[in-house]
């Protein structure tokens, strides 16, 4: 799964054109009056509707409920000739690739939600977000939806890993995918941060469902509910800007292909609005691996800085300031610590409820610990003046 030291990679500046917003409108800060309706329109074709079957496909025994799906999607295909691959990295949903050529071209990807990952993901809006971005050309073709998951095109290319993320030469491809994304706006009224709304509510099934069987390496839920109380507080008034986020931007979910010279990420079930700060903290907290996670691997300064500018330029089209750089690392390093906790808060619901073969008690105490390592150093940094 090595990138190719020789891939083809853009030297010229990538600038991507924010869409004018309309004059009366104000962009950007969820404290702020709500936008007319007409303010945006979209980049992309209109949607069309996503064909939904009628089937429910078994989490333990996918391949009979995929091959049904396959028969509708691809039926000039032969049953006999359908070929399986099973992708066993994701940690919410099951996901298995149907082809029948060696280059997998055609290939079909079944992905089946997860246990009780409802109570996570709002799969309706899943597919709003999916569509959306499919429009301004940064997500697969979705073939259709069923009772208990979706069908969609396989991308080309490698899936990275942290020892990938951390090149710049990679690095770079991914700050602009992650400033165009930022771009994106659809109509209606001005954004909101779902992060609160969602913490909020992965907090109370904690609290109300789990919190009898936690952990003793776990806080206890008054110290829960105190930190995220701070955290609002705090961060709410750092003025990140709210945008379009992925707000899931884990190594495996970020596709490498060498041919092009480009990188798409997959995986929109947690995307939406969010702060612009959140999304590049949660990404540099995922240098440090899901499986074997190691926090010594998160960037150090000089490579977010670069990191940063790289997405500045992309988003304004002029060199970015020293003092803009510095603004945004600050923010990001800050909102860092929410993304930790908003990882744990999830990992202690997957704990409860997922089929899936991954130890999610560790890893939420892995989360909490880092948050209150890190958050007297994240208490230090100052805006710039």
């Amino acid at each position: 799964m090595a990138v190719p030291p020789s891939a083809s990679v853009p030297r010229s500046p990538f600038y991507l054109p924010r869409q004018a917003p309309c004059p009366q409108c104000s962009w950007g800060m969820e404290e702020k009056a709500a936008a007319s309706a007409s303010c945006w329109e979209p980049a992309g074709p209109p949607r069309a509707a996503v064909p939904c079957f009628g089937v429910t496909v078994d989490q333990d025994d996918i391949l009979p409920g995929a091959l049904r799906l396959i028969r509708e999607l691809r039926p000039h295909w032969k049953p006999e000739q359908v070929r399986t691959k099973r992708f066993k990295d994701g940690i919410t949903n099951k996901l298995l690739a149907c082809y029948v050529e060696e280059d997998m071209r055609e290939c079909v990807l079944v992905r089946v939600y997860g246990e009780r990952t409802e109570l996570l993901v709002d799969r309706e809006n899943e597919v709003r977000n999916f569509q959306l971005l499919r429009a301004h050309g940064c997500a697969p073709k979705l073939y259709c939806t069923f009772q208990n998951g979706l069908c969609y095109e396989y991308m080309q290319g490698v899936a990275l890993g942290p020892e990938h993320i951390r090149e710049p030469q990679l690095f770079r491809l991914i700050a602009l995918e992650m400033a165009k994304i930022h771009t994106i706006h659809t109509n209606g009224s001005l954004p909101q941060p779902t992060l609160w709304h969602k913490m909020h509510r992965y907090f109370t099934l904690v609290k109300d469902e789990i919190n009898p069987s936690l952990s003793a390496d776990v806080p206890k839920v008054e110290v829960l509910e105190q930190e995220l109380a701070w955290l609002k507080e705090h961060l709410s008034q750092l003025g990140s800007p709210v945008v379009f986020c992925h707000n899931d931007l884990l190594c495996k979910n970020i596709i490498y292909d060498s041919t092009k010279g480009c990188v798409r990420f997959i995986d929109y079930e947690y995307a939406g609005y969010n702060y612009q700060a959140f999304d590049i903290g949660n990404h540099f907290n995922e240098f440090a691996g899901v499986n074997d996670v190691d926090y010594c691997r998160y960037p150090a300064r000089e490579l977010q800085l670069q990191w940063l500018r790289y997405y500045l330029e992309a988003q304004k089209g002029t060199a970015a300031t020293p003092r803009e750089v510095e603004r945004l690392y600050i923010q990001v390093n800050k909102f860092a610590l929410v993304s930790h906790f908003f990882w744990a808060l999830w990992a202690l619901i997957q704990n409860q409820y997922s089929s899936i073969s991954f130890d999610f008690l560790r890893y939420a105490v892995i989360r909490f610990n880092q948050y209150f390592k890190v958050k007297p150093q994240m208490l230090a940094l100052e805006m710039p003046k």
